[in-house]
């Protein structure tokens, strides 16, 4: 019996790279591949982001696969309108999906389109482990208005539990046995009580693991010596957006964000939510100029840890690093590749 996946194209560039990810997927192996529409996509559709039918059918399935979400379209000032995010944040929410994992490996041949010097790239393989379902993003909203819209004032509420911050720290302590045996927790704790907790609680679970080393960094900190050291991170574990912030700065180091997947996992069993980190790039959306490598390592995640298939996870990354080797860059990346060469190309090496 087949393996489903659920594809969710989203806007913009989304159904472009979805597309060239469904003939990877078609390529690889047998898969029941059903596409549904989530965002500005469903809200033109159904006027609501994401809806009951496709939250289902994700949960139901064995692996969900998103293109992006978002655009200047479905942009409002109204609070009540429905908007493209509500959807992604609804079904991180809807499926338990807490933990979101971004590997950082800049291919030695691509290094040349970050912005980083050379020699600070060399040997960098790091791992975001960012807290996906609490904090600012999910806490308490809310704005006042007035006559005189100068005086109009917002808040967002951060919120975070012990055991929100625990289990997504022993998924990162895991993380690091696998790998360099360091870990660095990164928070604000010299200002915000929430990261006064997240502090506390990852230094109680790292007596668990007396064989990964463990760091604190405040934000900041972190922020610049992603830049300036990169090659000394290995597992970074922080909240939700912290963690949105300092990936997306990580992509810089492979170049361009059309280079770094994400996998969202959730309880053991359940099926991952794995995307590229990329937004929907509207300004680019139907010139051909998309980046799909991103998407392609997301189905390289995928495979291994939603579908069952190591090998065929190898087979997709080891043809995404010959590729560039050989020297294949998309417009991102300096170069001329359409979509759909770059497609070709990275089957061409299956």
């Amino acid at each position: 019996m087949s393996k489903e996946v659920i594809v969710l194209p989203g806007d913009g560039i989304g159904p472009e790279v979805i597309s060239a990810a469904a003939r990877l997927l078609n390529y690889v192996g047998s898969f029941e591949i059903n596409s549904l529409p989530i965002g500005g996509a469903s809200i033109d559709k159904y006027d609501t982001p994401l809806t009951d039918e496709t939250l289902q059918a994700c949960r139901t399935s064995d692996a969900v696969l998103l293109g992006a979400v978002g655009g200047q379209k479905w942009e409002t000032s109204d609070p009540e309108a429905p908007r493209p995010e509500q959807g992604l944040l609804n079904l991180r929410k809807g499926m338990e999906l807490f933990a979101n994992l971004r590997p950082v490996r800049p291919s030695p041949a691509a290094y040349e389109a970050s912005p980083i010097r050379k020699e600070l790239l060399e040997g960098v393989d790091l791992l975001v482990v960012r807290e996906l379902t609490g904090g600012i993003y999910f806490g308490q909203k809310d704005r006042i208005r007035h006559t005189d819209k100068t005086k109009d004032t917002a808040q967002d509420t951060c919120e975070y539990s012990w055991q929100e911050i625990e289990r997504i720290a022993h998924v990162a302590f895991r993380a690091a046995q696998q790998r360099k045996h360091k870990l660095t927790s990164v928070d604000k704790a010299n200002v915000l009580e929430t990261s006064r907790l997240w502090r506390e609680v990852v230094t109680d679970v790292a007596k668990n693991y007396p064989d990964v080393e463990l760091n604190l960094l405040l934000v900041d900190n972190a922020a610049m010596q992603i830049v300036s050291k990169p090659a000394s991170f290995d597992v970074i574990l922080t909240e939700n957006m912290f963690g949105d912030i300092l990936s997306d700065e990580s992509a810089m180091l492979s170049g361009s964000l059309g280079m770094l997947p994400s996998a969202s996992l959730g309880k053991e069993d359940s099926p991952g939510l794995f995307e590229p980190i990329h937004g929907s790039a509207p300004d680019i959306a139907g010139k051909g100029a998309a980046n799909p490598l991103a998407t392609f390592l997301s189905v390289a995640l995928m495979l291994r840890y939603g579908l069952d298939s190591p090998s065929e996870a190898e087979a997709v990354e080891t043809a995404v690093s010959k590729a560039l080797d050989e020297g294949l860059r998309t417009k991102d990346l300096g170069g001329q590749a359409t979509t759909i060469e770059a497609t070709d190309k990275i089957l061409s090496y299956l």
